[in-house]
């Protein structure tokens, strides 16, 4: 049985979906589509990217080698009891709406599920050992909600290896900063959904439907973010809402751009920043590919008309959904194999394509108050199927990164 054409309903139902979901902040949308050899088009659009570790005797089966590509594997459910790597409970700091098994989510196996790369294993996440790779630095997440939700999933990660009169959280817009004082170091969030400067930069008070993007604008940002030690950026969902985005350039002008040109030379104006303000010796960046949405269950089960409400297990087998846009990925791609300072891509993509089950689902608010009964009982109207639950999908992001900074060789 075919599925129905993406593009109609996509541009039909998505407008609709993304500003009621979207109140609190990220909103995404794909109008392309793949079939069921995407794993050959991945592999033409992003090479593969490796990891490696220096061989020591005491972590020998943490050690990753030019043979472990960590983006390319299984979820697995976890069998030693290690997952979730913290609860709602023991991390203060999580935001209400992340919170499903407080809002009455009745099902925790999606807490349960481990990534497992084809040829090795992800290095045990140890928050003391990051936290002393982080001493006297700074660590920002840039970007928007999903970004934000990853910054709130290290903050989980960490603060529990920290003394409770050593750290504390300050807000400072559009920044929000976990501080571990015996560390000196910060992790903190950046909001800047576009990564270049818009009318939606606003920390709390930003639209989704009068987007306007300046395009050739990123001064105000940087400077916030001149001298961070690692910064890790992310900018997608809130490009996707419809086709075409109103945009300047140079002038108070505004015109209406496709999203992937407009996404392009928004990171050429990123790009122009990152070759002019960076230190390769002493900073470094990641960029983090696209977070898929999971917003029409007829694509990974046929004849369905649902989403991702009541999903309870991964997707098995070969998925790509209409959710994650090749041109945009296509975009990042060639930005950061035109820069000459190092930036290096954290492929989630994929990895994440497969969690239907990891989203917030009728478990979350609509403008600061959690659903009721009766909207949760239209789940095809109500179901947030852009955000992760906490914990959940984004710790795994984290545990990558971790990877990365401190097992892979310079």
């Amino acid at each position: 049985m075919k599925s129905p054409p993406p593009d109609r309903r996509v541009l039909t139902l998505f407008p609709f979906i993304l500003a009621s979901v979207l109140i609190f902040g990220t909103t995404r949308l794909v109008t392309e589509t793949t079939s069921a050899s995407w794993s050959h088009v991945l592999r033409r659009t992003f090479p593969a990217i490796f990891s490696s570790a220096r061989r020591n005797a005491a972590e020998m089966d943490h050690v990753l080698d030019h043979r472990c590509n960590l983006f390319e594997g299984q979820w697995v459910l976890d069998g030693h009891n290690s997952r979730p790597l913290y609860t709602e409970d023991s991390c203060p700091y999580l935001a209400r709406h992340l919170t499903c098994q407080r809002n009455g989510r009745p099902d925790s196996l999606y807490q349960k599920w481990r990534w497992k790369p084809h040829s090795c294993e992800l290095p045990r996440f140890d928050a003391v050992k990051l936290l002393e790779s982080l001493r006297n630095k700074r660590l920002m997440f840039i970007g928007d909600s999903i970004q934000r939700t990853q910054w709130e999933s290290m903050v989980c990660l960490l603060q529990s290896s920290v003394a409770d009169n050593k750290k504390y959280l300050h807000k400072d817009p559009p920044r929000k900063i976990f501080v571990a004082e015996e560390f000196n170091a910060s992790i903190e969030f950046y909001w800047a959904p576009f990564i270049v400067e818009s009318n939606s930069d606003h920390a709390t008070k930003h639209t989704v439907r009068k987007r306007l993007v300046h395009l050739d604008s990123i001064a105000k940002h940087g400077r916030n973010w001149k001298g961070v030690d690692v910064m890790v950026f992310d900018s997608y969902v809130w490009w996707m809402y419809k086709p075409l985005i109103n945009a300047t350039i140079g002038t108070l002008d505004i015109w209406q751009y496709g999203v992937p040109t407009a996404y392009r030379i928004a990171l050429q104006t990123w790009a122009k920043w990152v070759e002019s303000t960076v230190n390769p010796q002493n900073q470094k960046l990641f960029f983090m590919s696209l977070s898929p949405t999971h917003l029409w269950s007829w694509e990974w089960k046929a004849g369905s008309s649902g989403n991702c409400f009541n999903e309870t297990y991964p997707i098995e087998g070969p998925y790509w959904g209409t959710g994650s846009s090749l041109d945009i990925m296509g975009a990042v791609r060639d930005a950061l194999r035109g820069l000459k300072v190092k930036v290096t891509l954290l492929n989630i993509t994929q990895l994440s394509e497969f969690r239907k089950d990891g989203h917030t689902s009728v478990y979350t608010e609509r403008r600061g108050k959690l659903l009721t009964i009766e909207q949760r009982s239209e789940p095809n109207v109500y179901a947030d199927c852009i955000h992760w639950c906490l914990p959940g999908v984004p710790d795994t992001w984290n545990e990558i990164l971790y990877a990365y900074l401190l097992y892979r060789k310079s």
